[in-house]
This record gives structure tokens, sequence and C-alpha cells, in this order.
């Protein structure tokens, strides 16, 4: 029986460099955010749901969904976004589930399952094990300004809009500092995994 392991982190905290380095050392890495956009494909059936609760106004000339479109729709209406997150949100889970059976079952013997809101949403009972990719507030906000080329102000905003890592810290069963170089953070990943008997 393998195992499924939980990535988590915050806006611009390097989650995507980690799950990217598990990816070079062989593991599968079962994205939410990659899940988030399958499932609202055309002829998916969260599309389906999409579609009839907000209307075909919502879709781009090809058939898919203009994301920006839906999102300032459900920026300013609460009642419109729960709606949006009860139709994809258990889609995700499934095809997350469904994605990592697939490649236990193809032999792996541990699966990570990258998810930003994996203490938010209450999902770790979808993992057996949470590593969580923390980097300071000032960090955070120095990569956000540069990377998206946002305002302090905005990339405060974005921050704030998340629980704070310090706060996931006290919840998840690894840590890894992402304060530093990239060759300080892969060092950590290998000794958390020797640890875990998983390399």
């Amino acid at each position: 029986m393998g195992q499924i392991i939980g990535i988590t982190g915050g806006i611009a905290s390097g989650k995507s460099s980690v799950s990217l380095y598990l990816q070079e050392l062989g593991f599968t890495i079962v994205d939410a955010d990659l899940a988030s956009r399958a499932v609202v494909e055309p002829g998916e059936e969260a599309y389906q749901q999409v579609v009839s609760a907000f209307g075909e106004e919502i879709l781009l000339a090809d058939g898919t969904i203009d994301r920006a479109a839906l999102g300032s729709i459900i920026f300013h209406d609460q009642e419109k976004r729960l709606l949006l997150n009860g139709i994809v949100h258990p889609a995700v889970r499934k095809w997350m589930l469904l994605k990592t059976e697939e490649a236990l079952a193809a032999g792996e013997e541990t699966v990570f399952m990258d998810i930003p809101l994996l203490f938010e949403s209450k999902l770790t009972y979808m993992v057996e094990k949470t590593l969580l990719i923390y980097a300071d507030e000032r960090i955070q906000l120095k990569r956000l300004m540069n990377r998206n080329g946002l305002s302090e102000a905005d990339a405060l905003a974005r921050i704030h809009s998340q629980m704070p890592l310090a706060d996931k810290k006290a919840l998840a069963d690894a840590v890894i500092d992402n304060n530093g170089e990239l060759t300080e953070t892969k060092k950590q990943v290998r000794a958390i995994l020797n640890d875990w008997h998983i390399l």
C-alpha cells in the first residue's frame, strides 16, 4: 500500500519549485491547481454545472470558460463564490483521488498531492503526512512583487488573504524553510524524504 503526502505553502513560498524538484526525483505530483482547470474543461460534469449556474455569458468563443469573467463575478459576490466552490471543489477532490489511485495502482509507493489550501479546506484526511513549504513574509512579499509586478500594497493584500504560514507550521508534519537558495531547499527535501524512508 502506497502513501500519500500533502504539500502545501503560501503564495510565493516556493511550493512550485519543491514540486518540480520532487518530479525530477521521479515522484508523481497530483496538483490541485491543475485539477481545478481540468474539471471545468468542456465535456466535464463540473463544466456543465458551472455553465448552468452562471449562464453562457461566462464562455469564450471557443466554448471554454472565461476564467477572468468568472473571477470578477465571484470576487464581489460571496454567495456566487460559495456556489462555484460547491461545484468545483468536490470535482477537484474526485479528480485528485482518481489520479492518485492510478499512480498507486501502477506501483508507485509515494504520491504527492500539491494542495495550496490543504489546512484551510480541511483536506488533511486525504493525505497521510503534510509537508509545508515555508518562507518569511518579507521574502514572500519580495518574490510576489518581482514575479507578478505587484505594488507592495497589492502583494501584501494577497499574502494576508491566506492563513499565515506561521499558523500552518504548527499543523504540518514537516517544514521546509525556503528563505534561502534552491540548493539549500533541495537538501532539506532530501533529508525529510530520508527521514520518512521514502528516498
